[in-house]
């Protein structure tokens, strides 16, 4: 089962207890520290539906977004006409993808980089970005960590049911390969007014600190700084998320 197909099409909708504009407010506050200024070229890997792309586009970066899942897209580039605005969306995979010139920086939010549940494809990812950044560019990027998929979501059921959609999201931890597994099952309103079923597996990772750090360090870039989220405190044993500041 293929994630993010019937359940891209309600995201926004269950993600509206997000403050994006809050998260993005942090985020942009790293851009800045670290001489990333409006009018700069950033590109979003796994940009989902476009939230925080066309939020950062607003603040004024020149903004690109890519992503592996063709509904996700959709949505982004229809919220994107909608709102007058000029991003340019590309579908490719974040473990292999290019530009076709050089960014100032590269972020990736909202656990996007978590999809990725290996040390290799880790470094895949960091490879294209050092590839792909300008000398000095910075690449920022948050994960869920270990402790939040063990002892927060492990073996947690979620429902939620709407007017037009509803959804069941079964969690499953497993401890042998630090993945979580979301079993997800996701009921849409058709014209008719009866409900599509759609399923989705999605697999999320807990990488260590010291997974990235050498994933890192095999790709070229520098750890410039890793903080408990939405500070510029250290990472705690109780941190639920991470930001990392890389530097080519």
């Amino acid at each position: 089962m293929d994630a993010y197909t019937g359940f891209a099409y309600v995201y926004d909708e269950y993600m509206d207890n997000i403050p994006y504009e809050e998260w993005t407010g942090y985020l942009i506050s790293l851009l800045k520290e670290q001489g990333i200024e409006p009018q700069m070229q950033v590109a979003d890997l796994g940009c989902g539906t476009g939230t925080v792309t066309q939020i950062l586009d607003r603040a004024g970066y020149d903004m690109v977004g890519i992503d592996n899942a063709p509904d996700m897209l959709t949505i982004a580039s229809e919220k994107m006409y909608e709102s007058e605005q000029e991003i340019l969306y590309s579908l490719q995979d974040m473990r292999d993808f290019a530009f076709p010139y050089e960014m100032d920086a590269m972020i990736s939010i909202c656990d996007s980089m978590n999809y990725i549940t290996t040390p290799e494809d880790l470094t895949s990812v960091f490879s294209c970005v050092q590839e792909n950044l300008k000398e000095g560019g910075v690449f920022i990027f948050d994960l869920k960590t270990i402790h939040f998929f063990r002892d927060i979501l492990a073996d947690n059921t979620y429902a939620e049911n709407r007017d037009e959609s509803a959804f069941v999201w079964d969690n499953i931890y497993h401890e042998d390969t630090r993945d979580n597994e979301y079993a997800l099952a996701v009921f849409i309103e058709n014209e008719e007014g009866t409900f599509d079923r759609y399923e989705e597996s999605h697999f999320q990772h807990g990488f260590t600190q010291k997974e990235v750090a050498e994933a890192a360090d095999k790709a070229g870039l520098e750890i410039v700084a890793v903080y408990d989220a939405f500070t510029h405190d250290a990472p705690k044993e109780e941190s639920e998320r991470y930001y990392y500041i890389l530097r080519k």
